[in-house]
């Protein structure tokens, strides 16, 4: 199993705009084979060092990751949709 861990800083953290990351994060469920598990969560604690969404995503295997980062909905949908919102982003890579 190889997980994807994407911690997310948006430029204008308004209720309004980490809906709208969460909905373009969520529109992933289903609609990239190779990807296997996904868990979208909004920070609650709010401090200074916070992110704030994340993103955890679950693949069979490295390779299936890197399908799925080249993927036409990934890249088209989602990146393209949420990049313009952020300030940053941080992500963590492991295989178990």
């Amino acid at each position: 199993m190889f997980t994807h861990i994407v911690f997310f800083k948006l430029k204008e953290a308004t209720n309004e705009n980490v809906e709208k990351a969460s909905e373009i994060l969520n529109s992933m469920e289903g609609q990239i084979a190779e990807l296997k598990g996904l868990e979208v969560g909004i920070d609650v604690v709010r401090s200074e060092r916070s992110f704030d969404l994340a993103l955890v995503t679950r693949f069979d295997s490295k390779e299936d990751y890197e399908v799925y980062a080249v993927s036409d909905f990934h890249v088209n949908k989602v990146l393209k949709n949420l990049k313009p919102m952020l300030e940053c982003s941080k992500t963590v890579d492991y295989q178990l």
